[in-house]
């Protein structure tokens, strides 16, 4: 029997039919996915709003709101099933509120991360939210992970909040290392444990099998370069841990990884890293390299001790393994800022 060929061995230009045919399906998914998406988001949007001016027509009961919520969910729960019992009605009141204009909703989003949204108060921080899930097609895992992480707090702590949301409402582009380098990094999906014996090595490699992650915690701009980059300094070999670019700042970045303190060892030898990069790679219109040291544990007197009053190049970055607590997450980013203002009083 003869056997079927393949597309490349009848006429080899359908390969180029081919791969467009792919997108065409591929894309007409996507769009089917989030068309249904959206149509949920408009639904409860939707169920929000008359539930409120229903809601409104009792005012003067004061929990006319919670009577309405629960008799309606025992009528719909059996009809529609468990997306519509009490909470989920109350989040559709509450998305309603927040969300009074329905042009304003984004097709990019669905309900889950809408959910989510509606839960932060700070209307500047949800709007930053907002606009980086939109921005960066985060999933609604991703949206999760990143407002759990705060990252809105992290940011706020080297850069003033009408940055911030200036570079979400895509009004600018960062210009400055401080607007994206976070300070703690939370890297809690490496699965490594506090309590475990591990070696840089080990962090190097669950950074790169997990490198969209890392990535998304990185945050903007940043592409993968190289691992292990050789670099040869006469006949002395040494090799820079994880090496990335940043197309928004226009350089690259040099991550050195240490499981241990901080020493002004470290900081020596990332900074001729970053050296031996400004002057045998980096291209005439391109900005100086970067070098981030991340560690366990920071000291920010050696950090400033060791490198010039001036430096703008070289940063000294904590990691958490796991992720802390809120609590625990703002008592690092207030530690971190009592630590910068004594820096700026010295």
């Amino acid at each position: 029997m003869k056997q079927k060929a393949q597309p490349s061995e009848a006429i080899p230009q359908i390969d180029s039919l081919y791969g467009d045919v792919c997108k065409i399906i591929e894309s007409a998914r996507s769009n089917a996915i989030r068309s249904v998406d959206f149509c949920r988001v408009q639904m409860y949007w939707n169920l929000g709003k008359r539930i409120f001016e229903e809601e409104q027509q009792g005012k003067e009961r004061a929990d006319y709101g919670s009577y309405l919520t629960r008799n309606l969910a025992k009528m719909l729960e059996p009809e529609y099933g468990s997306g519509f019992g009490v909470r989920q009605l109350e989040q559709a009141r509450q998305f309603y509120r927040t969300y009074p204009i329905a042009n304003t909703l984004r097709s990019q989003l669905n309900w889950s991360q809408y959910r989510r949204l509606i839960q932060i108060e700070d209307p500047d921080k949800r709007e930053y939210y907002e606009l980086e899930s939109v921005n960066n097609a985060w999933t609604a895992r991703e949206t999760e992970r990143q407002i759990n992480s705060m990252l809105y707090e992290r940011l706020l702590m080297s850069n003033d909040k009408e940055n911030v949301l200036a570079v979400a409402r895509k009004e600018r582009i960062p210009e400055s290392p401080q607007e994206i380098i976070k300070d703690p990094m939370v890297l809690e999906f490496l699965g490594l444990h506090r309590e475990a014996s591990y070696y840089e090595k080990d962090l190097e490699s669950a950074m790169i099998t997990h490198l969209a992650d890392f990535l998304l915690e990185m945050g903007k701009g940043f592409s993968f370069v190289a691992r292990q980059k050789r670099i040869l300094i006469e006949d002395n070999e040494f090799f820079a841990d994880l090496v990335f670019y940043n197309r928004l700042l226009r350089c690259h970045v040099i991550i050195e990884l240490k499981t241990g303190k901080l020493t002004h060892q470290d900081l020596g030898q990332l900074q001729m890293y970053v050296n031996y990069y400004d002057r045998m790679e980096k291209l005439p219109d391109e900005n100086p390299t970067i070098g981030i040291l991340l560690c366990t544990d920071k000291n920010d007197t050696i950090v400033r001790m060791t490198l010039p009053e001036n430096n703008k190049t070289i940063h000294a970055s904590k990691y958490n393994l796991y992720m802390p607590t809120k609590e625990q997450l703002i008592e690092e980013i207030n530690e971190v800022r009592r630590l910068a203002q004594n820096k700026e009083k010295d």
